[in-house]
């Protein structure tokens, strides 16, 4: 297709004839004819010629001059290739809401059957599934993947890496499963715990949704897909049943309402017996508090946190103090640590180091040592 001629220069026969169909193309749009059309355009041109504060010649050579150039930047572009980055054989596919593609929800049914070693995450202040990359890859690659897809032609062929990261990706594509990476929830505020006073407990990781989508074996996704859900829907149809039960109670027969009068005054003696034995042992260490000190409780471990059973055993017992609690506590550590000293001593002897024993293990540790359990981090392989 030939463009405009340069500026200066007379234009061939060729780009005559086509100016010339052009201008009555546009004439007979606007319902002229061509000379018409001529003379309105050029009154056009002289207006706008003397809004620029230029003459009729140099307006024209300007707009000349701009066609020219325009018809030079659109050949370069249509002769120059699209930049593509050397080496780059995928491209950025954006993630849009909607129906999740059956095969993403197929692959999402199996993975969620496979052991995945997920752990449990907090995201947006609810509990998730989180799991690696390279455990759900391998379990794509796997013998049983193989005999699930032929038994289930939804399932995405896969014959090697290349291709179980593409059928990875269907997951994220349809919003079943998502990259997300560790995030401190007081971040942005100036409060909360410095990171070093934070002690992380494995599988309770606070976490963000990444906006990059990328799959390599060290990443980390959540499940957003919780599976079929008809526990769900078996539990909300039985709360319904027992709703409507309750509403229909004047319906019941005579002998259920009977029955159900009975249970509830039964319930209500017992719920009064426990009051009246909660305030009766009350009096109970009241009285015996000052006849016979420390004082004796009835049922001593009935508030503490302890089993159902374990609430009624024993059945009464002492007063005891705190101080004498914590020294008791105290005083046995120290034993079954002297205990330890002394096992380490006798094997040091054995081996010709009692010296270096005995001296590197002063008495003042025992009470310096922090005799609190401590809590270890497994990293997950």
């Amino acid at each position: 297709m030939s463009g405009p001629p340069p500026p200066g220069q007379q234009p061939s026969p060729q780009q005559m004839a086509a100016m010339q169909q052009q201008l009555a193309m546009e004439a007979q749009k606007r319902g002229m004819t061509p000379q018409q059309f001529q003379q309105w355009q050029r009154q056009q041109i002289e207006n706008d010629a003397k809004k620029a504060g230029m003459t009729f010649e140099q307006y024209v050579n300007k707009l000349k001059q701009q066609a020219y150039e325009q018809h030079l930047s659109q050949q370069q572009q249509q002769q120059s290739p699209p930049p593509q980055a050397q080496g780059q054989t995928s491209q950025q596919v954006p993630i849009t809401p909607g129906a999740p593609d059956p095969k993403a929800l197929a692959l999402a049914k199996w993975l969620r059957g496979q052991d995945l070693k997920s752990r449990t995450c907090i995201l947006n202040g609810q509990r998730k599934d989180m799991f690696r990359v390279k455990r759900a890859l391998r379990a794509i690659q796997s013998p049983a993947y193989n005999k699930a897809r032929s038994k289930n032609p939804l399932l995405p062929a896969v014959t090697n890496a290349a291709t179980a990261s593409e059928t990875f990706k269907l997951l994220p594509l349809s919003l079943l499963a998502l990259r997300v990476s560790k995030s401190d929830p007081h971040e942005g505020h100036n409060h909360g715990p410095s990171p070093k006073a934070q002690k992380r407990v494995k599988g309770l990781w606070t976490v963000k949704i990444e906006q990059q989508q990328d799959i390599s074996d060290d990443l980390h996704y959540v499940w957003l897909y919780d599976g079929p859900q008809w526990k769900t829907k078996l539990y909300a149809a039985g709360a319904l049943v027992l709703i409507m039960a309750v509403v229909m109670f004047p319906l019941w027969p005579m002998t259920l309402r009977v029955g159900v009068w009975y249970l509830s005054m039964g319930m209500l003696g017992l719920i009064g017996l426990f009051f009246a034995m909660a305030i009766f042992r009350a009096i109970l260490f009241g009285v015996t508090y000052f006849a016979v000190p420390p004082g004796l409780w009835l049922y001593p471990n009935l508030f503490e946190d302890v089993g159902f059973f374990d609430s009624f055993r024993p059945l009464w017992g002492w007063q005891e103090d705190k101080k004498k609690k914590g020294k008791k506590n105290k005083e046995g550590a120290a034993a079954a640590d002297s205990k330890k000293s002394s096992k380490t001593a006798e094997k040091a002897k054995t081996t010709g180091s009692a010296a270096k024993a005995t001296t590197t293990a002063p008495a003042t540790s025992l009470k310096d040592r922090d005799l609190k359990p401590r809590i270890e981090e497994v990293e997950d392989d």
